[in-house]
């Protein structure tokens, strides 16, 4: 794969296929693109293509750390456009939704 900069007409189409249907997804999408479509590759554009592939849901699960790629979509471009999603601005890396913190203790 390539680590070409993505062109202006295949960033537009890669846009437009990121489109979905629940709002959670959008969000963490457009927060993508503004951060990164810049220096989007080409390699990175793969990997966002093969999540597009997933139900709504399971794209959400891998947004939230809940899961992990699996199957055919466990491939390094995909990993490193999942990485990139889940850091939030600052730098930080979004924490395993797994873990519940705000559990109250027990009394």
């Amino acid at each position: 794969m390539s680590t070409v900069r993505i062109d202006e007409r295949s960033l537009s189409r890669l846009k437009w296929r990121c489109r979905r249907g629940l709002l959670e997804n959008d969000l963490f999408i457009e927060r993508f693109f503004r951060q990164h479509e810049d220096t989007l590759t080409t390699r990175q554009a793969t990997g966002l293509q093969a999540l597009m592939d997933l139900a709504d849901n399971d794209l959400l699960d891998l947004f939230l750390a809940r899961r992990e790629p699996e199957g055919e979509i466990d491939i390094p471009e995909v990993h490193e456009v999942l990485a990139m999603l889940r850091t939030v601005p600052g730098g930080s890396v979004r924490p395993n939704q797994t873990s519940r913190t705000d559990e109250r203790p027990a009394t």
